[in-house]
């Protein structure tokens, strides 16, 4: 009778897809856990936000996102 382990092993040493016998139910990216908060800009900035969004064809929380990470990262 062949194991779990062992099926996972063949299946690694052969450079096949291990992730069928992986449970990733409940897997997280440590340190990329998400918090909700709330900001109030102003409508201007709001529509800015969305035109840049639109142009680069993603949502308004993921340019602020891509925009709050460029400026951390640099430490600017």
């Amino acid at each position: 009778m062949k194991t779990k382990a062992s099926s996972f092993d063949k299946d690694f040493d052969n450079g096949e897809s291990v992730i069928g016998h992986l449970d990733l139910s409940k897997t997280r990216r440590p340190a990329e856990e998400q918090k909700r908060i709330n900001m109030d800009v102003p409508v201007w900035m709001l529509a800015a936000l969305d035109r840049e969004a639109k142009r680069l064809g993603v949502t308004r929380q993921s340019i602020i996102k891509m925009w709050l990470a460029e400026r951390l990262q640099t430490g600017q």
